[in-house]
């Protein structure tokens, strides 16, 4: 390319591009952004989100649910009565299901429940939540967020400016104690670290609400995780 060209964006590049608005505090539109679909996916893939939101499931299950069969309950091993000439139906020893303090039939035993996906797939899942969120329209973005100190009153007023009255995960680009502190009297208002969320944090709220400097950190994430493989 000859020095000073102006580099062109191919055509197939300019029609994965997304402009999203960028909101101040206020509610106030201030800038566009776009975002390359292809970062987060190029499609929404249901069956992969289903997959995550399974296996995060699974995950928080303690397994550690135990009940005594019938070999682990008190009782003699000693038949009843006899089979046949008694008038009463058929019975086998006092520990079976059947009987009043005999033991479970089926007995249930601690277990893992745990299930496991790949890095990259678990990647591409929390990737593919949030290309979700931009195509439903459940995803704000805010040019930056700060609270000067614990007020609930500062982020209720700013969920209100947005339009945000149902469940919300605030995504910010580092951890900010006046800011978490500020939201955890809010019902349905969760923030993390844009670093640690994951498909099932995201898919679990209506609104995703994303910094602009969290979003591009995702977005370098991916880009060099489809590259070179690297963690995101």
């Amino acid at each position: 390319m000859a020095a000073g060209r102006e580099q062109v964006v191919p055509a197939e590049d300019a029609e994965n591009m997304i402009e999203l608005p960028v909101y101040n505090q206020a509610g106030q539109e201030v800038a566009k952004m776009p975002v390359d679909e292809a970062l987060l996916g190029g499609e929404v893939r249901p069956a992969l989100l289903k997959q995550a939101v399974v296996m995060y499931h699974a995950n928080r299950r303690q397994g550690t649910v135990a009940t005594r069969g019938r070999g682990e309950v008190e009782g003699s091993t000693r038949k009843l009565y006899a089979q046949k000439h008694t008038g009463n139906a058929r019975r086998g020893n006092i520990r079976t299901n059947v009987m009043k303090g005999g033991g479970m039939a089926f007995a249930k035993k601690p277990r893992d429940f745990r299930q496991l996906m790949p890095t990259r797939q678990r990647r591409l899942a929390r990737n593919n939540a949030i290309l979700s969120k931009i195509k439903t329209d459940s995803l704000k973005i805010l040019d930056q967020l700060c609270v000067e100190k614990p007020k609930t009153r500062q982020v209720a007023s700013l969920l209100k400016a947005l339009g945000i009255n149902r469940s919300v995960l605030i995504a910010t680009e580092s951890p900010d104690r006046n800011l978490l502190l500020s939201t955890r009297n809010i019902p349905a208002a969760a923030i993390k670290p844009a670093r640690e969320i994951n498909a099932y944090d995201i898919l679990t709220c209506r609104t995703l609400l994303l910094t602009k400097s969290a979003l591009e950190g995702l977005l370098a994430a991916a880009g060099m995780g489809s590259s070179t493989g690297a963690e995101a």
